[in-house]
């Protein structure tokens, strides 16, 4: 294999705590996942606009107490409806409650639900990478620094104190989602992990072949970013979350360690699967799920 690969799933935050919620991440600590994510939405598309939909740090909050080894982590966070200044403070808390298993999920975020939720008008693709630009240095800064003042042209800090900081060093780790330039330009900067969902115009019509070459491309222009502040490209860990191309890799363990062995082949590090929820877009065969969570990662000689 090209690189070390691990594999992770998304539990989306749809279930009640008290109604079997905390046993899904358990159940995912004991299949061996490395981490377990979930979105952070107000609410989510589909048949999840109008059903159950649970906040993201709450959640990963009750996951860390119910859980031991299990990382934890947004896919992902976004500037739709979150200050840099008050989620750093939440960031922060939920780092030291896990004992230093959080992955902070980053991303420009969409023209959803989430962009008009607090009654602003949806931002323009240009108005939403104007403020990733600005939020992700900032964040990174009220993680890393004990007292940070920032008064920017999106996001302000007055002197901010976040004491004791993380219990990762420097600070807990981001994976920046981010396939335009800009995008990639700060996943190359400040991000420990890039993610990506492919290209979503070919993610309906298109075939797994011509997916595979269109993240390819993203990977190399990824390594440009890189190249442009001397960075080497293999310290960034490359994340896939599946679900958004024309691939089937939960229909079998076959169509699995192909998939991951593709996109193994192109540098990527972790694969995240969404845990089977029925009668939606992340339908699938839980057997088959979890025998790809305990089998998969032999198949392709990483276990």
């Amino acid at each position: 294999m090209a690189t070390s690969l691990r594999l992770s799933t998304v539990i989306l935050p749809v279930r009640r705590w008290h109604e079997g919620g905390g046993e899904v991440w358990q159940r995912a600590e004991e299949l061996g996942f490395r981490t377990a994510f979930t979105y952070d939405h107000l609410s989510w598309r589909g048949t999840f606009r109008d059903g159950p939909w649970f906040g993201a740090l709450p959640t990963l909050t009750a996951a860390a107490a119910a859980t031991d080894r299990l990382r934890l982590g947004t896919l992902v966070t976004s500037p739709n409806f979150r200050h840099p200044v008050t989620l750093a403070k939440e960031l922060i808390s939920l780092d030291d409650i896990s004992a230093g298993r959080i992955t902070l999920g980053i991303g420009a975020g969409g023209n959803g639900f989430d962009a008009t939720a607090l009654g602003q008008k949806a931002w323009t693709p240009r108005e939403r990478a104007d403020r990733f630009g600005e939020f992700v240095p900032l964040l990174d800064r009220l993680l890393s620094e004990d007292v940070v003042s920032h008064d920017g042209v999106f996001y302000s800090a007055n002197e901010v104190r976040n004491i004791p900081g993380c219990v990762q060093r420097p600070r807990l780790p981001f994976a920046v989602a981010a396939t335009g330039p800009r995008g990639l330009r700060l996943a190359a900067r400040h991000g420990q992990a890039w993610v990506t969902t492919g290209n979503p115009k070919i993610s309906a019509t298109g075939t797994p072949a011509e997916s595979l070459a269109a993240i390819r491309s993203q990977t190399e222009r990824l390594s440009d970013a890189c190249a442009e502040i001397d960075r080497d490209p293999s310290e960034l860990e490359k994340i896939l979350l599946t679900g958004f191309t024309p691939d089937r890799p939960l229909d079998s363990l076959d169509a699995f360690v192909d998939f991951a062995g593709a996109h193994a082949e192109l540098g990527f590090t972790e694969i995240v699967l969404h845990w089977p929820i029925p009668d939606s877009m992340f339908e699938a065969d839980l057997k088959v799920f979890e025998r790809i969570a305990t089998e998969g990662m032999a198949q392709l000689g990483q276990g």
